[in-house]
């Protein structure tokens, strides 16, 4: 669990790090590298998560070893299935995404973060979350160093 209290927010204990995959933590359906130590370093505070419609059909074999639950829905509908699972999850979760199909999960958690990468990100996407960023690793960083959280989110 990471804990961060945001000025003019309040208190935020994050417990669930749910990430999707292709054009947030992968490019081309490979891990995009320093993403795994990442995962790993992360893991020793939060449940991490991967849900995602795996456009490549690799994420399972390029998430092994990774302490990270892999979560494939191949389906048109996936988007309602992330927000179903962030859902689920209950309080406490922190989604990263890039795609429109990652706009009701934003909904869902508590805090989300948008990656704008090589991929690219889809520009309504940004109206549902509360942080964008321009790298996957700038993303996970900001739970590794949760003062850049308070730092960008405070009133």
């Amino acid at each position: 669990m990471i804990k961060v209290n945001i000025p003019g927010r309040g208190d935020y204990v994050i417990e669930k790090l749910l990430l999707d995959y292709n054009g947030t933590i992968a490019l081309d359906g490979r891990l995009l590298p320093g993403v795994g130590a990442r995962i790993t370093r992360l893991a020793e505070s939060l449940e991490v998560i991967l849900v995602t419609a795996d456009t490549h059909g690799t994420a399972a074999k390029n998430c092994e070893g990774l302490p990270i639950k892999v979560l494939t829905y191949p389906t048109e509908h996936v988007a309602e299935i992330k927000a179903r699972v962030a859902r689920e999850l209950g309080g406490g979760v922190i989604c990263v995404g890039n795609g429109y199909n990652d706009m009701l999960m934003a909904d869902e958690a508590m805090l989300s973060v948008a990656v704008m990468g090589t991929e690219g990100c889809c520009a309504a996407l940004l109206a549902h979350c509360d942080i964008a960023v321009t790298s996957i690793l700038d993303a996970l960083d900001l739970l590794i160093f949760p003062d850049r959280l308070r730092a960008t989110l405070r009133a």
